[in-house]
């Protein structure tokens, strides 16, 4: 066979939920053979190709008066926790929110039978990174990482004053009460058996100062934040046109990446993993954009975003938005 030939690595996306886990779907993604691991002579000499499933914590209510017009319930959508594995190790890229969804994860992890070494934070939301400490109970092994600057994030998101006014009115008695903050990561790789994970700075997107996991040897990117899938987008904290441009920019840095299947921190059930999730974001905010021009209230804005994305999940991210935008 041609070292050029391609191969594929299995992708599995679950759903959690509290009976357990629950397959959603399955999918190949392409892997160069010359990445992969022969079954004959040699095979010390060869680095074993990696691997990635993602696990998709569920919507959850989230407690609130502030709803969109003519919803009765605002869920928090759901909440994507990637880990990438070789022969023997594992790192796992973000986690969910409450203790619950975390013990979730945990459990699906240890099924996997690897070596949790790292958990890698793209960014510093709450509910992106709450979690972390009870997988870390369950892995006290683990080293919880991330760049300095969204080491800061996480310290403002994780302090009594946000927990208080913000994270635990919304999800009353399911957060942990000892949050983890990660230590700074040295440099920006990550090695998992001989790979390189590579920690990508995009600046500003849904929040300051976020970061993507590159992974080059598989073609993945696990873009936290910076990329929705089906998910209206977080811009409350992106009022302003500069911030946008920003969030474009970044969705560009990864693009330039070339990568061959790209997870968004926030997804539609049962869609795909496509790299064209990258071009979908930017669309949006442009979007967005060109209809705050062309409305002058919040309510005018939301619907005629919702004629654009009808099918879109989240429209309570969607309402923070415009009230941001008109307010």
């Amino acid at each position: 066979m041609s070292p050029e030939k391609a191969v594929t690595s299995s992708r599995r996306e679950f759903l959690s939920n509290t009976l357990g886990i629950a397959l959603v779907s399955a999918a190949t993604w392409p892997i160069r053979a010359d990445q992969a691991l022969p079954s004959n002579a040699g095979r010390t000499a060869q680095k074993i190709s990696l691997s990635w499933d993602v696990f998709l914590a569920p919507s959850i209510p989230a407690i609130t008066s502030d709803l969109p017009p003519g919803e009765k319930e605002r869920p928090w959508p759901p909440i994507s926790s990637t880990l990438i594995t070789g022969e023997r190790d594992a790192v796992l890229v973000d986690t969910p929110i409450t203790v619950e969804q975390a013990r979730g994860l945990a459990k699906w992890i240890a099924a996997k039978g690897k070596n949790l070494t790292t958990i890698y934070a793209t960014h510093g939301h709450g509910d992106h990174f709450f979690g972390a400490s009870t997988v870390l109970e369950r892995f006290p092994g683990a080293r919880f990482v991330a760049r300095p600057d969204v080491i800061k994030v996480m310290r403002q998101q994780a302090s009594p004053e946000s927990l208080a006014a913000f994270w635990n009115p919304r999800f009353p008695g399911q957060i942990s009460s000892h949050l983890a903050i990660a230590e700074e990561l040295a440099g920006n790789t990550i090695n998992l058996e001989g790979h390189d994970l590579v920690s990508v700075p995009l600046g500003y997107t849904d929040t300051a100062s976020t970061t993507c996991l590159h992974v080059p040897s598989i073609g993945l990117i696990v873009a936290g934040d910076a990329a929705y899938n089906g998910d209206h987008l977080h811009l409350s904290e992106s009022p302003d046109q500069q911030k946008r441009q920003e969030w474009i920019a970044a969705l560009d840095k990864m693009e330039s990446l070339q990568p061959r299947a790209v997870i968004a921190g926030h997804k539609r059930i049962g869609n795909d993993d496509s790299p064209r999730i990258i071009g979908e974001t930017r669309q949006y905010i442009r979007d967005f954009e060109r209809l705050a021009m062309q409305t002058t209230t919040a309510r005018e804005l939301y619907d005629e975003m919702l004629k654009l994305y009808p099918d879109w999940i989240n429209r309570g991210a969607l309402w923070s938005s415009v009230r941001a935008m008109r307010t």
